[in-house]
C-alpha cells in the first residue's frame, strides 16, 4: 500500500514518513513542537525528557488502577522530585521516572516498542518506556491515548540530563510483529544482503528466523578489541559531543588479553561481522539465550534502515558495537563466541529517510566506537565514522604496525601499549 499523507501504509514496522504524519495530524503531540529534523529517524522518533524527574526507591509498573505519577508518590515511594530543566545530576544505581514531552494517540491497529538511543546504551543507561496504566515495560498498546514516562538507571556513570535530552526512541508497527521468515534471510544471506560480501572471519549464519553475531576479540587491525568502564566520579554531559578523553572514562581491553566479564561491570566490545539492513527491512538485537541472560548484549537494540548498507547497498556492511554486562557470575569470552541474534522484520515501506550521511547518523560505518560523547581522534579503530551530517572522516587508527599503535594508545590512554600485548598483536 502506498503512502500518501493522512493515509497508511501496510503492516509492518512504520517508516519515517509516516510517522512524520502522525505528527502533523497530531496522533504524535508535545508539550514542546516536535523537531521533526532531528527527532524523527528511519523507523523511529527520539523522544524527549521533560522538566522534572521523580527519584524513587525502586522500579515499578503503575498497574490498571492509576497513573504513574499518583503510584510513584504514593507509599513513601518518592524520594524526591527534582527540577531538570537547567540541567541535573543522576547518580548510578538510582532510578528516576522522568515524564516525556510526547503523549501519542495511536490509531486501532498501531503498537509501540521502545528502545534506549546507541548513545545511551554505550554510556551503560538503562532505559524502559512506561505508559499510563501500563502493565509491560517498552510496549504501547495498540489504540494508545496518553502520555508517556520513562524510567532511567544510570548503571555506571554520573551523567548531567535536562530537559529536552534524547534518552530513547519508539517505533511503530501496524499488523503482527513477526521477524522476516528464515527462507526469505537465508535468500537474502546469499545475495549478501546481511554480512558484508568481503567478511571471511566469523561463524555467523541464518538460524531460527534471526543472523547469529559473534564477537570479536582479535581486533580489525587495531591493538585494542574492547573498553571496561572505570568506576569514576567525573560526570559526563550528555550534550557535549566529541568532548571527554578516553581514558578518564575506560580502561583497554587488548587483543590477546583474557576477556572475563565481571559480575557488575560494564564492557563495550564489537561483533566480527559487519552487519546490514536493507531499507525495506528493520532489526533487532536480542541477547543470545533469553533463558539464561547470563550477560546482556546490545541495551539499544535497534538497527534503522540502510544502517552498514545505505540508500542502494552502497556501503559494504557496519560492526555491531556490544554492550556487554554479566549477570550473576564472571563468563570467560573467546574470540568469534556466539554472543547475540539479529532479528529481521519488514518495513510496511521504504522510508524516506535511510540511516547514514544525510540524516546525520553518529555510526554509520563504525568499527569498535564508544558513545558520541567521547573524543574520536582516540578511538583505536580502523574504520571510518560518520562526522555531522554525514561527512565521513578518518578517525586516528591503530594500524597492525607497532608505530601506529602505540601513538593511538598513547593518546587515549598516556601510556605505551605493555610489551605482552605488543607480542599478541605481532604475532
Amino acid at each position: 500500500m502506498l503512502f500518501a499523507f493522512g493515509h497508511p501504509t501496510g503492516d509492518g514496522i512504520l517508516p519515517s514518513q509516516e510517522i512524520l504524519d502522525f505528527v502533523h495530524s497530531g496522533k504524535i503531540s508535545a508539550t514542546r513542537p516536535v523537531d521533526e529534523e532531528n527527532q524523527i529517524q528511519p523507523s523511529s522518533i527520539d523522544l524527549r525528557l521533560a522538566g522534572e524527574a521523580y527519584k524513587v526507591k525502586a522500579s515499578f509498573l503503575p498497574g490498571k488502577s492509576t497513573t504513574l505519577p499518583v503510584r510513584a508518590k504514593a507509599n513513601g515511594m518518592l524520594i524526591e522530585t527534582i527540577d531538570i530543566s537547567d540541567g541535573a545530576i543522576l547518580e548510578p544505581g538510582a532510578i528516576y521516572i522522568i515524564p516525556l514531552m510526547e503523549r501519542l494517540s495511536l490509531p486501532h491497529d498501531v503498537y509501540g516498542i521502545a528502545n534506549p538511543k546507541s548513545s545511551t546504551g554505550r554510556l551503560d543507561i538503562f532505559t524502559r518506556l512506561i505508559t499510563e496504566y501500563g502493565d509491560e515495560f517498552e510496549r504501547v498498546p495498540k489504540g494508545y491515548p496518553g502520555g508517556l514516562y520513562i524510567e532511567v538507571v544510570s548503571q555506571t556513570f554520573r551523567v548531567l540530563v535536562r530537559a529536552g535530552m534524547k534518552l530513547n526512541q519508539l517505533r511503530f508497527g501496524r499488523g503482527r510483529r513477526n521477524p522476516v521468515g528464515e527462507d526469505r534471510l537465508r535468500w537474502l544471506d546469499k545475495g549478501n544482503f546481511l554480512i558484508d560480501p568481503d567478511e571471511e572471519n566469523g561463524q555467523a549464519r541464518v538460524d531460527r528466523s534471526s543472523y547469529r553475531l559473534t564477537v570479536d576479540l582479535q581486533g580489525n587491525g587495531a591493538g585494542i578489541v574492547g573498553y571496561q568502564a572505570k568506576k569514576t566520579s567525573e560526570i559526563i554531559d550528555l550534550d557535549l559531543i566529541n568532548h571527554y578523553e578516553v581514558g578518564e572514562f575506560w580502561v583497554p581491553i587488548l587483543r590477546g588479553q583474557e576477556c572475563i566479564l565481571k559480575p557488575g561491570e560494564f564492557y563495550i566490545l564489537a561483533s566480527k561481522q559487519k552487519v546490514r539492513i536493507p531499507p525495506d527491512l528493520a532489526a533487532e538485537m536480542l541477547p543470545y539465550d533469553l533463558s539464561t541472560q547470563e550477560f546482556r548484549v546490545h541495551y539499544a537494540g535497534f538497527f534503522d534502515p540502510g544502517f552498514g548498507y545505505g540508500e542502494n547497498g552502497e556501503i559494504p556492511g557496519t560492526r555491531a558495537v556490544l554492550e556487554v554486562r554479566a549477570n550473576e557470575m564472571p563468563i570467560l569470552l573467546e574470540d568469534d563466541q556466539f554472543v547475540g541474534r539479529l532479528t529481521y522484520y519488514n518495513m510496511s515501506q521504504k522510508p524516506q529517510r535511510i540511516y547514514g550521511g544525510s540524516i546525520g547518523s553518529n555510526y554509520q560505518q563504525q568499527g569498535l566506537a564508544l558513545s558520541k560523547q567521547f573524543k574520536r581522534d582516540t578511538f583505536l579503530s580502523s574504520e571510518v565514522s560518520a562526522g555531522p551530517k554525514g561527512q565521513n572522516e578518518k578517525v586516528e587508527t591503530a594500524d597492525s604496525d607497532e608505530e601506529g599503535n602505540q601513538h593511538n594508545y598513547r593518546l587515549a590512554f598516556g601510556q605505551e601499549i605493555p610489551e605482552s600485548a605488543m607480542r599478541a598483536e605481532n604475532g
